[in-house]
Protein backbone atom coordinates (compact mmCIF):
# COMPACT_ATOMS: atom_id res chain seq x y z
CA UNK A 1 0.00 0.00 0.00
CA UNK A 2 1.06 3.19 -0.93
CA UNK A 3 2.31 5.82 1.92
CA UNK A 4 -0.27 9.08 1.79
CA UNK A 5 1.26 11.90 0.57
CA UNK A 6 0.27 15.36 1.84
CA UNK A 7 0.30 18.00 -0.96
CA UNK A 8 -0.50 21.77 0.60
CA UNK A 9 -1.70 23.76 -2.64
CA UNK A 10 0.80 27.18 -1.66
CA UNK A 11 3.66 25.10 -0.74
CA UNK A 12 6.91 25.35 -2.37
CA UNK A 13 7.88 22.84 -5.50
CA UNK A 14 9.61 20.26 -4.09
CA UNK A 15 12.43 19.41 -6.14
CA UNK A 16 14.39 16.07 -6.52
CA UNK A 17 17.41 15.95 -4.35
CA UNK A 18 19.35 15.32 -7.53
CA UNK A 19 17.69 18.53 -9.54
CA UNK A 20 18.77 20.65 -6.01
CA UNK A 21 22.63 19.21 -6.45
CA UNK A 22 22.37 20.36 -10.05
CA UNK A 23 21.05 23.81 -9.18
CA UNK A 24 23.60 24.29 -6.38
CA UNK A 25 26.40 22.95 -8.43
CA UNK A 26 25.42 25.30 -11.29
CA UNK A 27 25.27 28.31 -9.10
CA UNK A 28 28.89 27.57 -7.51
CA UNK A 29 30.38 27.26 -10.76
CA UNK A 30 28.12 30.63 -11.97
CA UNK A 31 29.94 32.18 -8.96
CA UNK A 32 33.41 30.92 -9.72
CA UNK A 33 33.57 31.52 -13.22
CA UNK A 34 32.83 35.08 -12.17
CA UNK A 35 36.38 35.44 -10.45
CA UNK A 36 38.42 32.79 -12.61
CA UNK A 37 40.12 35.71 -14.44
CA UNK A 38 41.38 37.64 -11.52
CA UNK A 39 43.95 34.89 -10.75
CA UNK A 40 47.03 35.15 -11.65
CA UNK A 41 50.04 38.14 -12.30
CA UNK A 42 48.23 38.38 -15.96
CA UNK A 43 44.65 38.62 -14.46
CA UNK A 44 41.91 40.92 -15.57
CA UNK A 45 40.60 43.42 -13.59
CA UNK A 46 36.52 43.68 -12.57
CA UNK A 47 34.90 47.10 -12.92
CA UNK A 48 32.09 47.01 -10.10
CA UNK A 49 29.15 49.61 -9.55
CA UNK A 50 28.43 49.55 -5.58
CA UNK A 51 25.69 50.20 -3.73
CA UNK A 52 26.14 53.76 -3.58
CA UNK A 53 26.98 54.49 -6.91
CA UNK A 54 30.90 54.69 -6.98
CA UNK A 55 33.11 52.88 -8.86
CA UNK A 56 35.81 50.19 -8.06
CA UNK A 57 38.49 48.63 -10.18
CA UNK A 58 40.42 45.60 -8.39
CA UNK A 59 41.44 41.79 -8.97
CA UNK A 60 41.16 41.02 -5.47
CA UNK A 61 38.40 37.98 -5.39
CA UNK A 62 37.02 39.24 -2.01
CA UNK A 63 36.21 42.64 -2.95
CA UNK A 64 34.57 41.55 -5.98
CA UNK A 65 32.17 38.57 -4.34
CA UNK A 66 31.31 41.46 -1.67
CA UNK A 67 29.71 43.63 -4.16
CA UNK A 68 27.62 41.37 -5.57
CA UNK A 69 23.86 40.65 -5.21
CA UNK A 70 22.97 37.54 -5.55
CA UNK A 71 20.08 35.46 -4.76
CA UNK A 72 20.54 31.65 -5.10
CA UNK A 73 21.45 30.48 -1.35
CA UNK A 74 24.47 28.46 -2.78
CA UNK A 75 26.23 31.07 -4.44
CA UNK A 76 26.10 32.99 -1.20
CA UNK A 77 27.40 30.37 0.80
CA UNK A 78 30.64 30.48 -2.13
CA UNK A 79 30.52 34.29 -1.45
CA UNK A 80 31.01 33.59 2.35
CA UNK A 81 34.33 31.39 1.62
CA UNK A 82 36.06 34.11 0.46
CA UNK A 83 35.17 35.98 3.31
CA UNK A 84 36.36 33.43 5.55
CA UNK A 85 39.13 33.06 3.95
CA UNK A 86 39.82 36.80 3.72
CA UNK A 87 39.12 36.65 7.66
CA UNK A 88 41.52 33.81 8.58
CA UNK A 89 44.52 34.49 6.64
CA UNK A 90 44.16 37.37 4.43
CA UNK A 91 45.29 35.74 1.11
CA UNK A 92 43.95 33.49 -1.37
CA UNK A 93 39.96 34.73 -1.83
CA UNK A 94 40.21 33.51 -5.31
CA UNK A 95 41.73 30.50 -5.42
CA UNK A 96 39.71 28.98 -2.93
CA UNK A 97 36.44 29.65 -5.19
CA UNK A 98 37.97 28.41 -7.86
CA UNK A 99 39.23 25.11 -6.39
CA UNK A 100 35.87 24.90 -4.72
CA UNK A 101 33.78 25.50 -7.98
CA UNK A 102 36.12 22.49 -9.44
CA UNK A 103 35.73 20.25 -6.54
CA UNK A 104 32.03 20.43 -7.28
CA UNK A 105 32.04 20.50 -10.76
CA UNK A 106 33.71 16.72 -10.92
CA UNK A 107 31.54 15.80 -8.31
CA UNK A 108 28.26 16.30 -10.82
CA UNK A 109 28.65 13.08 -12.92
CA UNK A 110 28.64 11.20 -9.77
CA UNK A 111 25.36 12.62 -8.49
CA UNK A 112 24.26 11.83 -11.83
CA UNK A 113 25.28 8.19 -11.66
CA UNK A 114 22.91 8.59 -8.48
CA UNK A 115 26.32 8.15 -6.01
CA UNK A 116 25.80 8.80 -2.57
CA UNK A 117 26.55 12.39 -1.35
CA UNK A 118 28.21 10.72 1.72
CA UNK A 119 30.35 8.74 -0.49
CA UNK A 120 31.67 11.57 -2.41
CA UNK A 121 31.77 13.62 0.78
CA UNK A 122 34.15 10.95 2.20
CA UNK A 123 36.10 10.37 -0.26
CA UNK A 124 36.87 14.27 -0.66
CA UNK A 125 37.62 14.39 2.93
CA UNK A 126 40.41 11.36 2.57
CA UNK A 127 41.73 13.46 -0.33
CA UNK A 128 42.28 16.24 1.57
CA UNK A 129 43.49 14.71 4.66
CA UNK A 130 46.13 13.08 1.79
CA UNK A 131 46.49 16.77 0.04
CA UNK A 132 47.76 18.26 3.93
CA UNK A 133 50.60 15.73 4.07
CA UNK A 134 51.56 16.51 0.74
CA UNK A 135 51.82 19.92 2.16
CA UNK A 136 53.87 19.47 4.88
CA UNK A 137 56.43 17.22 2.96
CA UNK A 138 56.96 19.44 0.58
CA UNK A 139 57.24 22.46 2.63
CA UNK A 140 60.77 24.40 3.76
CA UNK A 141 61.24 26.39 6.63
CA UNK A 142 62.65 29.90 6.39
CA UNK A 143 64.11 32.36 8.40
CA UNK A 144 61.91 35.20 9.59
CA UNK A 145 64.58 37.44 10.50
CA UNK A 146 66.51 37.07 7.35
CA UNK A 147 64.93 40.09 5.42
CA UNK A 148 65.54 39.78 1.48
CA UNK A 149 63.47 36.47 1.87
CA UNK A 150 60.78 37.58 3.53
CA UNK A 151 60.52 40.47 1.17
CA UNK A 152 60.54 38.18 -1.80
CA UNK A 153 58.43 35.92 -0.02
CA UNK A 154 55.40 38.59 0.47
CA UNK A 155 56.95 40.13 -3.35
CA UNK A 156 55.55 37.00 -4.48
CA UNK A 157 52.16 36.50 -2.68
CA UNK A 158 51.60 39.76 -3.93
CA UNK A 159 52.49 40.04 -7.23
CA UNK A 160 49.69 38.79 -8.95
CA UNK A 161 47.99 42.19 -7.47
CA UNK A 162 47.31 45.52 -9.07
CA UNK A 163 49.92 47.17 -7.30
CA UNK A 164 53.02 44.61 -8.40
CA UNK A 165 54.26 47.25 -10.97
CA UNK A 166 55.70 49.38 -8.50
CA UNK A 167 57.94 46.93 -7.39
CA UNK A 168 59.31 46.28 -4.02
CA UNK A 169 57.08 49.93 -2.09
CA UNK A 170 53.78 47.25 -0.98
CA UNK A 171 55.65 44.59 0.23
CA UNK A 172 58.53 47.05 2.29
CA UNK A 173 55.83 48.91 3.77
CA UNK A 174 53.87 45.46 4.83
CA UNK A 175 56.97 44.31 6.37
CA UNK A 176 57.82 47.07 8.25
CA UNK A 177 54.20 47.20 9.52
CA UNK A 178 53.48 43.95 10.70
CA UNK A 179 57.57 43.99 12.09
CA UNK A 180 56.49 46.65 14.58
CA UNK A 181 53.54 45.44 15.70
CA UNK A 182 54.66 41.89 16.69
CA UNK A 183 54.53 40.69 19.74
CA UNK A 184 56.50 37.84 21.25
CA UNK A 185 54.45 35.80 23.01
CA UNK A 186 57.08 33.22 24.17
CA UNK A 187 57.61 29.23 23.16
CA UNK A 188 58.23 30.57 20.14
CA UNK A 189 54.68 32.07 18.90
CA UNK A 190 54.01 35.57 17.82
CA UNK A 191 51.19 37.61 18.10
CA UNK A 192 50.48 39.98 15.52
CA UNK A 193 47.36 41.98 15.15
CA UNK A 194 47.31 43.81 11.86
CA UNK A 195 43.30 44.88 12.67
CA UNK A 196 44.03 46.65 15.83
CA UNK A 197 47.20 47.83 15.82
CA UNK A 198 48.19 49.02 12.10
CA UNK A 199 46.07 52.02 11.03
CA UNK A 200 46.34 52.95 7.27
CA UNK A 201 45.46 56.36 6.71
CA UNK A 202 44.66 57.38 2.62
CA UNK A 203 45.60 60.94 1.75
CA UNK A 204 45.24 61.75 -2.32
CA UNK A 205 48.22 63.81 -3.30
CA UNK A 206 51.46 63.34 -3.73
CA UNK A 207 53.20 60.29 -5.60
CA UNK A 208 52.74 56.42 -4.35
CA UNK A 209 56.40 56.45 -3.08
CA UNK A 210 56.00 58.79 -0.24
CA UNK A 211 53.95 56.05 1.43
CA UNK A 212 55.69 55.67 4.31
CA UNK A 213 54.81 53.31 7.52
CA UNK A 214 55.60 55.92 10.50
CA UNK A 215 57.20 54.79 13.94
CA UNK A 216 54.02 55.65 15.87
CA UNK A 217 50.73 57.21 15.36
CA UNK A 218 48.76 59.95 12.89
CA UNK A 219 45.45 61.22 13.72
CA UNK A 220 43.39 63.61 11.28
CA UNK A 221 43.14 65.90 14.40
CA UNK A 222 44.22 69.43 15.60
CA UNK A 223 45.36 70.83 18.60
CA UNK A 224 42.24 72.47 19.94
CA UNK A 225 43.73 76.22 20.17
CA UNK A 226 46.07 76.77 17.33
CA UNK A 227 47.28 79.70 17.65
CA UNK A 228 48.38 79.64 22.18
CA UNK A 229 49.59 76.40 22.09
CA UNK A 230 52.76 74.41 20.63
CA UNK A 231 52.07 72.04 17.51
CA UNK A 232 56.07 71.04 17.61
CA UNK A 233 56.64 69.12 20.58
CA UNK A 234 60.33 67.21 20.89
CA UNK A 235 59.97 64.51 23.78
CA UNK A 236 56.68 65.24 24.86
CA UNK A 237 54.95 63.60 28.04
CA UNK A 238 51.43 62.63 26.64
CA UNK A 239 48.67 62.11 29.23
CA UNK A 240 46.08 59.69 27.61
CA UNK A 241 42.06 59.91 29.30
CA UNK A 242 38.80 58.75 28.50
CA UNK A 243 36.53 61.12 30.52
CA UNK A 244 35.80 64.67 29.32
CA UNK A 245 37.06 67.76 30.86
CA UNK A 246 34.10 69.73 31.19
CA UNK A 247 31.36 70.15 33.69
CA UNK A 248 29.13 67.18 33.70
CA UNK A 249 25.21 67.68 32.83
CA UNK A 250 22.70 66.54 35.23
CA UNK A 251 21.53 62.72 34.82
CA UNK A 252 18.09 63.57 35.05
CA UNK A 253 16.23 67.41 34.15
CA UNK A 254 17.39 69.30 37.33
CA UNK A 255 15.72 72.49 38.08
CA UNK A 256 17.61 75.06 40.46
CA UNK A 257 15.51 78.04 42.17
CA UNK A 258 17.47 80.63 42.83
CA UNK A 259 16.30 83.57 44.92
CA UNK A 260 19.39 85.71 45.48
CA UNK A 261 21.68 87.20 42.07
CA UNK A 262 24.94 86.15 43.51
CA UNK A 263 23.47 82.49 44.15
CA UNK A 264 23.80 82.20 39.90
CA UNK A 265 27.38 83.55 40.34
CA UNK A 266 27.92 81.07 43.03
CA UNK A 267 26.56 78.40 41.02
CA UNK A 268 28.99 79.62 38.07
CA UNK A 269 32.44 79.59 40.18
CA UNK A 270 31.28 76.00 41.08
CA UNK A 271 31.96 74.81 38.03
CA UNK A 272 34.02 76.29 36.97
CA UNK A 273 36.27 75.63 40.22
CA UNK A 274 35.25 71.78 39.54
CA UNK A 275 36.82 72.48 35.85
CA UNK A 276 40.35 73.86 37.74
CA UNK A 277 40.78 70.95 39.81
CA UNK A 278 40.60 68.32 37.23
CA UNK A 279 42.89 70.74 35.07
CA UNK A 280 45.52 70.78 38.26
CA UNK A 281 45.24 67.55 39.01
CA UNK A 282 46.18 66.87 35.43
CA UNK A 283 48.94 69.59 35.21
CA UNK A 284 50.45 68.61 38.26
CA UNK A 285 52.14 65.63 35.94
CA UNK A 286 53.24 68.33 34.19
CA UNK A 287 52.35 66.91 30.18
CA UNK A 288 52.94 68.68 27.20
CA UNK A 289 50.32 66.50 25.68
CA UNK A 290 46.86 65.50 27.21
CA UNK A 291 44.62 63.88 24.62
CA UNK A 292 40.82 62.74 25.80
CA UNK A 293 38.09 60.46 23.99
CA UNK A 294 35.14 62.95 25.14
CA UNK A 295 34.86 66.82 24.62
CA UNK A 296 36.97 69.36 26.45
CA UNK A 297 34.88 72.80 28.06
CA UNK A 298 37.11 76.23 26.79
CA UNK A 299 37.71 77.28 30.57
CA UNK A 300 39.71 73.91 30.53
CA UNK A 301 41.20 74.61 26.88
CA UNK A 302 42.22 78.14 29.14
CA UNK A 303 43.87 76.56 31.69
CA UNK A 304 46.06 74.20 29.35
CA UNK A 305 47.49 76.53 27.16
CA UNK A 306 48.24 78.68 30.31
CA UNK A 307 50.61 76.04 31.20
CA UNK A 308 51.74 75.53 28.03
CA UNK A 309 50.17 72.44 27.20
CA UNK A 310 49.02 70.99 24.00
CA UNK A 311 45.40 69.04 23.88
CA UNK A 312 43.54 67.20 21.55
CA UNK A 313 39.98 66.29 22.17
CA UNK A 314 37.30 64.08 20.80
CA UNK A 315 39.70 61.28 19.83
CA UNK A 316 38.53 57.70 18.57
CA UNK A 317 38.48 55.06 21.33
CA UNK A 318 40.70 52.84 18.45
CA UNK A 319 43.24 56.06 17.91
CA UNK A 320 43.89 56.43 21.61
CA UNK A 321 44.32 52.28 21.90
CA UNK A 322 46.97 52.90 19.39
CA UNK A 323 48.89 56.25 20.72
CA UNK A 324 49.15 54.35 24.24
CA UNK A 325 50.77 51.12 22.24
CA UNK A 326 52.81 53.36 20.64
CA UNK A 327 54.22 55.77 23.83
CA UNK A 328 53.94 53.11 26.54
CA UNK A 329 50.83 55.60 28.31
CA UNK A 330 48.34 53.86 30.39
CA UNK A 331 44.64 55.40 29.09
CA UNK A 332 42.88 57.08 32.41
CA UNK A 333 39.66 57.23 33.28
CA UNK A 334 39.48 59.89 35.97
CA UNK A 335 42.24 62.74 36.51
CA UNK A 336 42.23 61.64 40.43
CA UNK A 337 43.51 58.54 39.41
CA UNK A 338 46.64 59.19 36.89
CA UNK A 339 49.73 57.99 38.45
CA UNK A 340 53.66 58.88 37.08
CA UNK A 341 53.97 55.28 35.19
CA UNK A 342 50.09 56.79 33.43
CA UNK A 343 52.01 59.28 31.14
CA UNK A 344 53.44 58.04 27.97
CA UNK A 345 57.59 59.32 27.56
CA UNK A 346 58.06 57.00 24.53
CA UNK A 347 57.45 59.50 21.48
CA UNK A 348 60.18 61.26 20.16
CA UNK A 349 57.99 64.12 18.82
CA UNK A 350 54.53 65.00 18.45
CA UNK A 351 53.71 67.45 15.45
CA UNK A 352 50.78 69.18 13.20
CA UNK A 353 51.53 69.21 9.67
CA UNK A 354 49.40 70.17 7.26
CA UNK A 355 48.83 67.41 3.95
CA UNK A 356 46.68 69.38 0.97
CA UNK A 357 43.64 70.95 3.06
CA UNK A 358 43.72 68.92 6.07
CA UNK A 359 45.76 69.07 9.59
CA UNK A 360 47.17 65.80 10.90
CA UNK A 361 49.12 65.32 14.60
CA UNK A 362 52.03 63.24 14.15
CA UNK A 363 53.73 61.26 17.36
CA UNK A 364 56.27 59.58 15.69
CA UNK A 365 60.09 58.33 16.52
CA UNK A 366 58.65 56.55 19.58
CA UNK A 367 61.12 54.32 20.37
CA UNK A 368 59.59 51.04 21.27
CA UNK A 369 55.84 51.39 19.05
CA UNK A 370 53.39 48.36 19.23
CA UNK A 371 51.50 50.22 16.59
CA UNK A 372 51.87 51.80 13.75
CA UNK A 373 50.44 53.88 10.80
CA UNK A 374 50.70 53.83 7.30
CA UNK A 375 50.61 56.22 5.62
CA UNK A 376 49.54 56.28 2.00
CA UNK A 377 49.69 58.67 -0.60
CA UNK A 378 48.74 58.62 -4.23
CA UNK A 379 46.91 60.72 -7.06
CA UNK A 380 43.24 59.48 -7.03
CA UNK A 381 41.40 57.69 -4.17
CA UNK A 382 40.54 54.72 -6.29
CA UNK A 383 43.69 53.78 -6.63
CA UNK A 384 44.55 54.42 -2.88
CA UNK A 385 41.44 52.15 -2.27
CA UNK A 386 43.04 49.48 -4.44
CA UNK A 387 46.42 50.03 -2.64
CA UNK A 388 44.70 49.64 0.40
CA UNK A 389 43.27 46.87 -0.49
CA UNK A 390 46.75 45.19 -1.81
CA UNK A 391 48.48 46.37 1.55
CA UNK A 392 45.82 45.05 3.66
CA UNK A 393 47.20 41.06 1.69
CA UNK A 394 50.58 41.82 2.03
CA UNK A 395 50.37 42.18 6.14
CA UNK A 396 48.26 39.18 6.25
CA UNK A 397 50.87 37.69 4.60
CA UNK A 398 53.92 38.64 6.09
CA UNK A 399 51.67 38.54 9.70
CA UNK A 400 51.00 34.47 8.53
CA UNK A 401 55.29 33.65 8.00
CA UNK A 402 55.43 35.10 11.38
CA UNK A 403 53.23 33.19 12.98
CA UNK A 404 54.05 29.85 10.69
CA UNK A 405 57.37 30.30 9.34
CA UNK A 406 56.98 27.71 6.06
CA UNK A 407 56.76 28.13 2.51
CA UNK A 408 55.06 25.95 -0.64
CA UNK A 409 55.85 26.39 -4.38
CA UNK A 410 53.86 28.96 -5.95
CA UNK A 411 52.80 28.50 -9.30
CA UNK A 412 50.05 26.08 -9.24
CA UNK A 413 53.36 23.58 -8.46
CA UNK A 414 52.01 22.63 -4.87
CA UNK A 415 48.54 22.01 -6.66
CA UNK A 416 49.99 19.74 -9.38
CA UNK A 417 52.24 17.90 -6.82
CA UNK A 418 49.38 16.94 -4.79
CA UNK A 419 47.08 16.11 -7.69
CA UNK A 420 49.70 13.73 -8.66
CA UNK A 421 50.25 12.30 -5.26
CA UNK A 422 46.47 11.80 -4.69
CA UNK A 423 46.31 10.33 -8.11
CA UNK A 424 48.60 7.43 -7.46
CA UNK A 425 46.93 6.44 -4.04
CA UNK A 426 43.69 6.38 -5.67
CA UNK A 427 44.57 3.10 -6.32
CA UNK A 428 44.92 1.37 -3.11
CA UNK A 429 41.53 3.84 -2.51
CA UNK A 430 39.52 0.71 -1.62
CA UNK A 431 35.79 0.42 -2.66
CA UNK A 432 33.44 2.73 -4.40
CA UNK A 433 35.16 5.97 -2.56
CA UNK A 434 38.49 5.22 -5.17
CA UNK A 435 36.36 7.44 -8.39
CA UNK A 436 35.23 10.38 -5.85
CA UNK A 437 38.88 10.44 -4.82
CA UNK A 438 40.40 10.35 -8.28
CA UNK A 439 37.61 13.12 -9.41
CA UNK A 440 38.92 15.53 -6.47
CA UNK A 441 42.57 14.25 -7.33
CA UNK A 442 42.22 15.98 -10.89
CA UNK A 443 40.22 19.43 -9.36
CA UNK A 444 43.36 20.43 -7.66
CA UNK A 445 44.99 21.07 -10.97
CA UNK A 446 42.19 23.67 -11.59
CA UNK A 447 44.24 26.43 -10.30
CA UNK A 448 47.27 25.88 -12.14
CA UNK A 449 45.04 25.20 -15.51
CA UNK A 450 43.19 29.07 -14.93
CA UNK A 451 46.90 30.36 -14.04
CA UNK A 452 47.97 28.98 -17.87
CA UNK A 453 44.28 30.33 -19.05
CA UNK A 454 45.08 33.55 -17.82
CA UNK A 455 48.58 34.02 -19.30
CA UNK A 456 47.04 32.89 -23.17
CA UNK A 457 49.13 30.22 -23.60
CA UNK A 458 48.38 26.70 -24.82
CA UNK A 459 46.55 25.83 -22.04
CA UNK A 460 46.29 21.91 -23.02
CA UNK A 461 50.01 21.95 -24.30
CA UNK A 462 51.09 23.69 -21.24
CA UNK A 463 48.86 20.98 -18.75
CA UNK A 464 49.97 17.75 -20.14
CA UNK A 465 53.59 18.78 -20.19
CA UNK A 466 53.40 19.67 -16.50
CA UNK A 467 51.12 16.08 -15.54
CA UNK A 468 54.42 14.71 -17.54
CA UNK A 469 56.78 16.75 -14.97
CA UNK A 470 54.78 15.80 -11.92
CA UNK A 471 53.85 12.67 -13.06
CA UNK A 472 55.25 10.56 -10.16
CA UNK A 473 54.87 13.67 -7.66
CA UNK A 474 58.68 14.51 -8.20
CA UNK A 475 59.70 17.74 -9.12
CA UNK A 476 57.73 19.76 -6.57
CA UNK A 477 59.46 22.73 -7.78
CA UNK A 478 57.72 22.72 -11.17
CA UNK A 479 54.77 25.51 -12.50
CA UNK A 480 53.79 28.07 -14.60
CA UNK A 481 55.45 31.44 -14.39
CA UNK A 482 52.33 33.28 -13.79
CA UNK A 483 53.59 36.60 -16.24
CA UNK A 484 54.69 34.84 -19.45
CA UNK A 485 53.00 31.33 -18.75
CA UNK A 486 55.93 29.15 -18.92
CA UNK A 487 56.81 26.22 -17.16
CA UNK A 488 59.30 27.13 -14.81
CA UNK A 489 61.25 25.90 -11.00
CA UNK A 490 59.64 28.06 -9.28
CA UNK A 491 62.38 28.09 -6.32
CA UNK A 492 64.36 30.16 -9.11
CA UNK A 493 61.96 32.38 -9.81
CA UNK A 494 61.12 33.35 -5.82
CA UNK A 495 57.40 32.00 -7.15
CA UNK A 496 56.20 31.23 -3.39
CA UNK A 497 53.40 31.05 -1.10
CA UNK A 498 52.93 30.47 2.55
CA UNK A 499 52.18 27.35 3.90
CA UNK A 500 49.08 29.11 6.41
CA UNK A 501 47.38 30.14 3.09
CA UNK A 502 47.45 26.85 1.10
CA UNK A 503 46.13 24.67 4.12
CA UNK A 504 43.79 26.90 4.68
CA UNK A 505 42.63 26.97 0.82
CA UNK A 506 42.40 23.41 0.89
CA UNK A 507 40.63 23.16 3.62
CA UNK A 508 38.32 25.81 3.40
CA UNK A 509 37.65 24.59 -0.28
CA UNK A 510 36.96 20.75 -0.08
CA UNK A 511 34.53 21.56 3.71
CA UNK A 512 32.50 23.78 1.46
CA UNK A 513 32.13 21.41 -1.67
CA UNK A 514 31.12 18.90 1.13
CA UNK A 515 29.02 21.16 2.21
CA UNK A 516 26.70 22.28 -0.59
CA UNK A 517 26.41 18.36 -1.72
CA UNK A 518 25.21 17.31 1.89
CA UNK A 519 22.41 20.12 1.02
CA UNK A 520 19.50 18.18 -1.08
CA UNK A 521 16.84 20.53 -0.79
CA UNK A 522 16.46 23.78 -0.45
CA UNK A 523 12.79 25.21 1.64
CA UNK A 524 11.95 28.62 1.23
CA UNK A 525 10.43 30.40 4.48
CA UNK A 526 10.22 34.12 2.99
CA UNK A 527 5.75 34.45 2.51
CA UNK A 528 5.23 35.51 -0.74
CA UNK A 529 3.52 38.76 -1.30
CA UNK A 530 0.12 38.56 -3.04
CA UNK A 531 -0.88 40.47 -6.18
CA UNK A 532 -3.25 43.12 -5.91
CA UNK A 533 -6.66 42.01 -7.23
CA UNK A 534 -6.01 38.08 -5.98
CA UNK A 535 -8.26 35.78 -4.10
CA UNK A 536 -6.56 34.74 -0.54
CA UNK A 537 -5.91 31.12 -0.66
CA UNK A 538 -8.73 29.30 0.85
CA UNK A 539 -7.54 27.55 4.03
CA UNK A 540 -7.77 23.78 4.03
CA UNK A 541 -11.00 22.51 4.78
CA UNK A 542 -11.20 20.21 8.23
CA UNK A 543 -13.44 17.25 9.08
CA UNK A 544 -15.32 17.34 11.63
CA UNK A 545 -17.16 14.46 13.42
CA UNK A 546 -20.62 15.77 11.87
CA UNK A 547 -19.12 15.41 8.24
CA UNK A 548 -17.90 12.06 9.11
CA UNK A 549 -21.55 10.52 9.41
CA UNK A 550 -22.33 11.62 6.53
CA UNK A 551 -19.40 9.29 4.60
CA UNK A 552 -20.75 6.06 3.37
CA UNK A 553 -19.24 3.34 5.98
CA UNK A 554 -17.56 0.58 4.23
CA UNK A 555 -18.27 -2.88 4.91
CA UNK A 556 -15.76 -4.85 6.07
Amino acid sequence: MQAPVLVLKDSLKRESGTKVHHGNIQASKAVADIIRTTLGPRSMLKMLLDAAGGIVVTNDGNAILRELDIAHPAAKSMIELSRTQDEEVGDGTTSVIVLAGEMLHVAEAFIDKHYHPTVICRAYNKALEDAIAVLDKIAMSIDVKDRATMLGLVKSCIGTKFTSQFGDLIADLALDATTIVGVDLGQGLREVDIKKYIKVEKVPGGQLEDSVVLKGVMINKDVIAPGKMRRKIVNPRIILLDCPLEYKKGENQTNAELLKEEDWGVLLKLEEEYIESLCVQILKFKPDLVITEKGLSDLACHYFSKAGVSAIRRLRKTDNNRIAKACGAVIVNRPDELQESDVGTGAGIFEVKKIGDEFFAFIVDCKEPKACTVLLRGPSKDLLNEVERNLQDAMSVARNILKNPKLVPGGGATELTVSATLKQKSSSVEGIEKWPYEAAAIAFEAIPRTLAQNCGVNVIRTMTALQGKHANGENAWIGIDGNTGAITDVKEKKIWDAYNVKAQTFKTAIEAACLLLRIDDIVSGIKKKQPPGAKAPSKPQVETEGDADNEQIIPE
